[in-house]
């Protein structure tokens, strides 16, 4: 198994928490990790129909099972054993008893919020992280050949070719999970809105556009981007409210979490044809946006991100939250830099002021180094200096 740096996380949680709850996409890794936590406990999937009948048919009893605790596996399938859970807790007072998994936000999240509040802590896994695959000597050489695979356990555990994996993905996402999540008829509608999607990733998010391409109404639209971030698929990129005296754009920016099924989605599917895609600066866009999002969550850490535009076409890509200052991010897709690489930070950091904290600027190259106050950082950096 290839280490998750939030493993030591977990483990600390387990000492303060009767539950761990972990959720994130599906095949992100979430049962495999639970297991490698819990190695001595019994493991338990509500996948399988005849435990998913016996927990909703008699869910006291199942639970009696498990009297020194267990895993529990994609517990969106039973969402009434939950409550039965609570009471189990309650009177075992015992930490560390149970590790929940679960691959959809919603319904799930609320039904944990609802039954479980205070007695579990949160944990979301992310596909692989550059740092993991580094340690484990699987990380792919080249930035191209980076985008084209993407970061699913799957690829790299079983060997598999990126774009056959991808394929079973989305098949299954589709054909299963939304249509849990939604009433969907038309699914070959659905997977032309997900591959429009790939199409505006790090771009501003227009959802009358989208939703006129597609062919379905504003609102439809709008409920189908819930579906793609319960889901894990993709993240929404707010716009940060401070204006300097500027008007500034209030629509968010979308990205996937993921640039392998970015890459798939939009039928890339060699490195050559990545390096001229025009979309290759987007999808570098996105994937260093999710690597930083990965790095705070290994930590324990919701992100607090966001990106500054103004009506004039100024703009920073990434702003981080830190303490009272923004620490303003700038994402270049090229492997090397001109002066003009740095000028945006430069004008952000004089509008902000005291608020900016240390600039920084990744691009695809290798090294990293310091240039008039501006920190450089190469594609394999997983994180921001502290």
């Amino acid at each position: 198994m290839i280490y998750r740096n939030v493993k030591e996380k977990i483990d600390n949680l387990l000492g303060g928490f009767p539950v761990v709850t972990l959720t994130g996409p599906g095949q992100s890794g979430k049962a495999t990790l639970a297991r490698a936590v819990f190695e001595n406990h019994p493991y338990a999937s509500l996948e399988e129909p005849d435990l998913r009948q016996a927990a909703n048919e008699d869910p006291r009893s199942f639970l009696a099972r498990f009297p020194d605790g267990a895993v529990l596996d994609e517990v969106q399938r039973c969402p009434e054993i939950l409550s039965y859970l609570q009471t189990l807790v309650d009177k075992d007072r015992r930490m560390g008893l149970f590790i929940l998994t679960g691959s959809q936000q919603f319904g799930l999240m609320s039904g944990i919020t609802q039954s479980l509040a205070g007695r579990t802590a949160f944990v979301e896994l992310l596909p692989f992280s550059v740092p993991e695959l580094a340690l484990a000597k699987k990380l792919p050489n080249d930035i191209d050949a980076m985008m084209l695979t993407g970061c699913y356990p799957p690829i790299y555990d079983r060997g598999l070719a990126p774009a056959a994996w991808y394929s079973a993905y989305v098949t299954a996402y589709v054909e299963r999970d939304v249509r849990q999540m939604l009433k969907i008829q038309d699914l070959e509608t659905f997977q032309r809105f997900v591959r429009l999607c790939a199409g505006r990733t790090g771009q501003l998010l227009n959802l009358s556009s989208l939703a006129t391409e597609c062919g379905i109404t504003h609102n439809t639209a709008k409920s189908w981007i819930s579906v793609l971030e319960a889901s894990y698929l993709i993240f929404l990129l707010r716009s940060h409210h401070v204006s300097f005296n500027k008007r500034m754009v209030k629509m968010p920016k979308l990205y996937f979490y993921d640039v392998g099924l970015v890459s798939w989605l939009l039928g890339i599917r060699t490195t050559e044809q990545m390096i001229t895609h025009p979309l290759r600066g987007s999808i570098f866009e996105t994937f260093i946006i999710s690597e930083l999002i990965k790095s705070k969550l290994n930590q324990g850490e919701k992100p607090v991100f966001s990106f500054w535009r103004d009506s004039n076409g100024n703009e920073v890509d990434l702003l981080v939250e830190q303490g009272t200052r923004l620490i303003p991010v700038e994402i270049k897709s090229g492997r090397t830099l001109t002066h003009e690489a740095f000028a945006g930070l430069h004008k952000w950091c004089a509008l902000a002021g005291e608020k900016a904290g240390a600039p920084a600027l990744i691009f695809a190259g290798d090294e990293s180094y310091k240039h008039k106050g501006i920190q450089v950082l190469g594609w394999r950096c997983g994180h921001l200096p502290e």
